[in-house]
């Protein structure tokens, strides 16, 4: 575990020493702010006209403002994940540093787990930014927090899908454009993959929905922590990383 935390902190660091860390953590939270300020107008217009005009009907926290501040989340991260994966594995083999990674005394199982904590541990100080928003809503209404917390939950599974598939394709290639558009491109694939159950048969149908990675999302919104999202999410991970162990291993081979 000493090994995997070592090397999860040297790449760690290694994204603050180019302008690309400080850009994606600037462009994640602009976005963010301004969709939660965005959900928080549109909540308080319904909710406005169901008072004063009684059309339509109340609106919750949860679901003005809550339920979609985390949904437009996701869609952000779906864009700017390939750009944290893309170097990992990538800049190693660009610059011939893999051969030393591959012959060190550390375990490839340690080297490919570390570079996925290190993506991981950026992830979650961008979302950490973030829980600005759920704390000014508590001090100023009464949300409900189950949601708040099994959404972050949902959303830190998601995005370490995306960047098992980021870590895969990141030690595919040596091309950082390439490794950053394949991720983004898998990631869409399986977001959208249950779109094809409209026109499929009932038992493609339901493997279909179940591949989507966003279709699982669905409970953690409603503040619901359902097992079997949780195996999902890990058993893709869990894949994404074994499909990397495959391909270093190929490529130490050769």
């Amino acid at each position: 575990m000493r090994k995997i935390t070592t090397i999860a902190a040297k790449d760690f660091k290694s994204f603050f020493s180019s302008p690309i860390a400080y850009i994606v953590i600037a462009g994640f939270l602009v976005m963010m702010g301004w969709m939660f300020f965005f959900n928080l107008n549109h909540y308080f217009e319904q909710n406005f006209k169901f008072q004063s005009l009684h059309s339509g009907k109340a609106v919750g926290i949860s679901e003005g403002i809550t339920q979609p501040l985390f949904g437009n989340m996701n869609v952000v991260l779906l864009f700017l994940t390939p750009f944290i994966t893309m170097r990992l594995f990538s800049e190693e083999k660009k610059q011939q540093t893999i051969v030393l990674l591959m012959t060190s005394p550390v375990r490839m199982v340690d080297v490919i787990l570390g570079k996925f904590f290190s993506a991981l541990w950026f992830i979650l100080v961008m979302l950490a930014c973030t829980t600005a928003y759920p704390i000014a809503l508590a001090m100023t209404a009464n949300p409900d927090l189950g949601p708040i917390l099994s959404s972050y939950l949902g959303t830190v599974l998601l995005v370490s899908c995306y960047i098992s598939l980021g870590v895969f394709f990141s030690a595919w290639t040596e091309n950082q454009i390439i490794a950053g558009a394949l991720t983004f491109a898998g990631g869409l694939f399986f977001w959208l993959i249950s779109w094809a159950s409209q026109t499929s048969g009932p038992v493609f149908s339901d493997i279909f929905n179940y591949l989507s990675l966003i279709n699982h999302f669905g409970n953690f919104a409603k503040g619901v922590i359902n097992t079997s999202d949780v195996i999902f999410y890990v058993s893709f991970v869990f894949i994404g990383l074994y499909l990397t162990f495959r391909t270093l291993n190929a490529f130490r081979w050769r």
